[in-house]
């Protein structure tokens, strides 16, 4: 086996394979960015090296930079994760030609997969079925257009070089082409130097189902079943479950058979997915083979017992597969949902900043929690939002999924915006706990999962100025105790005034931006707190940030995050955010009424209107690119374009002015 790897990608799956690494006595390197220097991936690896600044192309993407960092530390493979140049066959090649070992599959299987629209070609004379489509080089809008006419709209557009949803747009109409072309191309050159596309049929209820295959060099091949990844958003999977539930035994080995038959016909070695759309009438065609590990492969291992990364590792280093076919077993349910930061309320818009909380739920056989960040952690622009995994495992379906909500609820983020109350919604949806589960779930289900915001509840406020009382007395005590005099009343905030009546005020703002008012007077050792029409009496305990509370009776335990004039109230999967009001700064600017400012800190891909114009209300006028993906500026209303502050290239900060425009009203 391998002394030493070095491991040439970041974050959660870096931290993934150091830890297999670890258990089997390998040595490891990490190679990291500027903007990484502190992550958890360095930290955890036995050394680390610099390679680059932030962006990727100048870091995870320098294949030649990672060679090197391999051969000065002496490692002797290089696993790239997924991502990055996982896929990349030149770098593959690149690794053999250094004496250093590639895991992962051959070159020629990277090759072969590495195109989806040549991959489609090789199944096709291999006798797969596929998704009618067009997969050929001439790559002209005319030819591309016409090809959308005889497949018939819609039409799914793909980067033959893709993943992970990037370079992907459904073209509904013809009119929709020629900008959903335009887009998927720059995404596509953007993060895989490539921007080649495919054309399929968009089927528009199938299920996303993927079958895991292993392949040595010694001629065995075997599958470890099945994934259902059908609930995606952007394109990219959400959650996924493993074994794929409601498909029939006879579907399932065949399709299994099909999975295995096509390793075979490129040669195989090592991890792979064989991707496929599974339709309502039991029909199933070839999509795509991942030639690498894939992100949700921990379902995979939590049925079978079996340790991925660590196959791989033996498998590159020439072994046989340690089971046969026959000796892998499947057994009992398992979930995995990806948590992102992002807002699932604007879009699933990616989100920046720093983790200021987290509290994951406590791990067991059951729980597992992959992950690429830690408390105090930034998440920036530069990478994929997705900042860990939640996975767990049951006897079965139902229970899996009741564990998986209890999970959640345990799961605690500050200071970045997650989908983490999305995913909790989603793991309680009724469509999805009954298996009416197709790739169009999270549009069908929209209104059960993005529920309308709610007023912050009157206890959630009684708590809130409870915190802020209790909070006030220890930090009263603890002046007491280095002041001069240690004993005087004004110290206190337990009731005693001078001349004023025994209550506080306190105000916040709730979810719905609306200002509510607690009172809270004391009486002896408790509080009265009077909000709206409630009177709660009150008593509490503080610990650091625990708050353990009695509320008119009722025993509850908070957790309470101050962060940017914000109360963050987190009690098992319940959370209440309520700003601070500082009644001595209430003046709002509202002056920039019409203007556009950047969601998040980006790079201005493209500038569509000139000063002067007059733009209609949702035209599109500014394209950012950050975390990989395009995010397109608006006209929030019918008017003329006064100024442009950005052009084409340049970096802009989160909340930076971009464009000012004159609006009707103005």
């Amino acid at each position: 086996m391998f002394d030493k790897i070095l491991i040439a990608n970041r974050g959660e799956i870096a931290c993934r394979i150091i830890s297999t690494a670890r258990r089997l006595g390998i040595r490891t390197v990490a190679v990291y960015s500027v903007a990484d220097t502190k992550s958890k991936h360095v930290a955890m690896a036995d050394e680390a090296w610099c390679i680059g600044a932030a962006p990727a192309s100048e870091s995870y993407l320098l294949a030649e930079k990672i060679i090197e960092v391999a051969l000065k530390s002496k490692a002797k493979a290089i696993h790239p994760g997924y991502g990055f140049l996982s896929e990349n066959a030149k770098f593959a090649e690149l690794c053999t030609k250094n004496n250093l070992v590639f895991i992962g599959p051959p070159v020629a299987a990277i090759e072969a997969m590495g195109s989806k629209s040549a991959a489609k070609e090789i199944m096709s004379e291999a006798g797969i079925p596929l998704v009618p489509g067009y997969h050929g080089d001439d790559q002209s809008t005319e030819n591309l257009l016409k090809a959308c006419l005889e497949i018939g709209f819609p039409v799914l557009l793909k980067a033959t070089a893709g993943g992970g949803g990037k370079g992907m747009r459904i073209v509904e109409s013809e009119s929709e082409f020629t900008e959903a072309l335009s887009s998927c191309k720059r995404e596509a050159m953007a993060s895989f130097c490539d921007d080649e596309i495919l054309v399929e049929k968009y089927l528009t209820q199938p299920r996303h189902v993927e079958i895991q295959v292993f392949a040595d060099n010694h001629g065995n091949t075997v599958h470890l079943f099945e994934r259902d990844c059908s609930v995606q958003r952007r394109h990219q999977k959400v959650i996924e479950e493993a074994p794929a539930p409601n498909i029939k035994s006879a579907i399932r080995n065949a399709m299994a058979e099909v999975a295995i038959k096509a390793a075979q016909a490129i040669g195989y070695s090592g991890a792979g997915t064989v991707e496929f759309l599974y339709d309502e009438d039991g029909s199933f065609y070839f999509m795509e083979m991942n030639t690498r590990l894939q992100v949700e492969h921990p379902v995979t291992e939590m049925i079978t017992g079996i340790d991925l990364v660590e196959w791989q590792l033996l498998v590159a280093n020439n072994q046989t597969l340690p089971k046969k076919q026959s000796q892998i077993e499947c057994n009992g349910h398992a979930f995995e949902v990806r948590i992102y930061a992002e807002d699932p309320d604007q879009d699933f818009l990616p989100a920046t900043g720093k983790v200021v909380h987290l509290n994951i739920p406590e791990q067991s056989k059951n729980v597992r929690v992959d992950s690429g960040i830690r408390q105090d952690d930034e998440v920036s622009i530069y990478y994929d939002p997705m900042i860990a995994k939640l996975i767990v495992w049951e006897r079965d379906r139902e229970t899996a999924l009741a564990r998986l909500r209890g999970a959640l609820a345990d799961y605690q983020v500050v200071g970045i915006t997650t989908n983490l109350k999305f995913l909790s919604a989603l793991a309680a949806n009724e469509a999805f706990n009954k298996l009416d589960i197709d790739t169009s779930l999270i549009e069908k289900q929209r209104q059960d999962l993005f529920p309308q915001k709610q007023s912050a509840t009157d206890q959630s406020i009684a708590l809130a100025a409870l915190y802020i009382m209790k909070r006030r007395i220890k930090e009263a005590k603890n002046h007491a105790i280095h002041s001069h005099d240690p004993h005087s009343p004004w110290h206190q905030v337990s009731g005693w005034h001078n001349n004023e009546s025994n209550k506080h005020q306190l105000e916040f703002i709730d979810n719905l931006d609306n200002v509510r008012v607690a009172e809270v007077h004391f009486q002896g050792n408790e509080f009265i707190i009077d909000v709206n029409k409630h009177s709660f009496h009150a008593s509490a305990t503080l610990d650091n940030k625990k708050l353990s509370a009695i509320l008119s009776g009722q025993r509850l335990d908070v957790q309470v995050i101050e962060h940017e004039q914000k109360l963050h109230l987190l009690s098992h999967g319940n959370t209440a955010v309520l700003g601070l009001i500082d009644n001595e700064q209430q003046n709002h600017d509202d002056s920039a009424g019409g203007n556009l400012t950047a969601p998040m800190p980006g790079t201005v891909i493209a500038v569509n209107v000139e000063v002067g114009d007059t733009v209609c209300q949702n035209q599109p006028l500014i394209i950012l690119e950050a975390m990989k993906m395009e995010h397109t500026i608006s006209a929030p209303t019918k008017g003329v374009v006064v100024e442009i502050l950005y052009q084409a290239g340049e970096l802009v900060a989160d909340g930076a002015e971009l464009i000012i425009l004159n609006s009707d009203e103005d």
